[in-house]
């Protein structure tokens, strides 16, 4: 399993709602991620530089491995968050519920509202879990950013850290992403309010 299916199983075991953009732009980080652990790729002042090939052992993110900027000066991390990200929560929805991975929801609420699927009993589902009782970081972080649980406290030695520069930088832009995602939602809702206010008259 790829770091970004293991981030959905999480989100789909998470009892707080997760917005499938949020969701979206933190799997395109994963995805980032796993490319830079594989050598497909370095960043480089911010921006993403493809490297030799790599065996890639997951669709989707071979998908994404094809879908990198070849030519210089680069795609920027912002940009191939969004790009890529535009749609990619149904994207792995769609794979894992094919690949028996996901099944019809028997009880509780779903993070994704009126979604009935949840993880199946699957080694590969056990192996998301065991990483994310283990408090890998990587998988924290990226969890943390879409609100799976709440932000830590700076002076919890027990949080997990990042020791990897190139990651930190994307979970940074994935973080920043998300919260200018928020920003657009904030500002249609006051358009939106002020819009019906006008119709309403005094």
């Amino acid at each position: 399993m790829s770091t970004a299916e293991d981030l959905f199983i999480t989100v789909m075991d998470g009892e707080r709602p997760v917005g499938r953009g949020d969701l979206s732009l933190a799997l395109a980080g994963a995805e980032l991620i796993d490319l830079i652990g594989a050598g497909a790729v370095t960043v480089r002042d911010g921006r993403i530089v493809p490297g030799g090939p790599a065996t890639l052992g997951d669709g989707l993110t071979g998908e994404a491995a094809a879908a990198l900027t070849r030519q210089a000066p680069y795609e920027w991390i912002e940009d191939w968050l969004w790009r890529r990200g535009n749609g990619l929560s149904d994207a792995y929805q769609a794979a894992l519920e094919a690949s028996g991975e996901l099944r019809p929801r028997r009880s509780g609420r779903s993070p994704f509202g009126g979604s009935r699927l949840e993880p199946a009993d699957t080694p590969a589902s056990r192996r998301a879990r065991d990483r994310w009782s283990e408090r890998d970081p990587v998988l924290v972080a990226l969890a943390t950013v879409v609100g799976v649980e709440d932000e830590p406290d700076d002076r919890d030695e027990d949080a997990p850290g990042l020791d990897d520069e190139a990651v930190t930088t994307v979970v940074a832009a994935v973080h920043d992403a998300v919260m200018e995602l928020e920003a657009v939602r904030q500002r249609r809702t006051i358009e939106n309010a002020a819009f019906a206010n006008l119709w309403r008259g005094p």
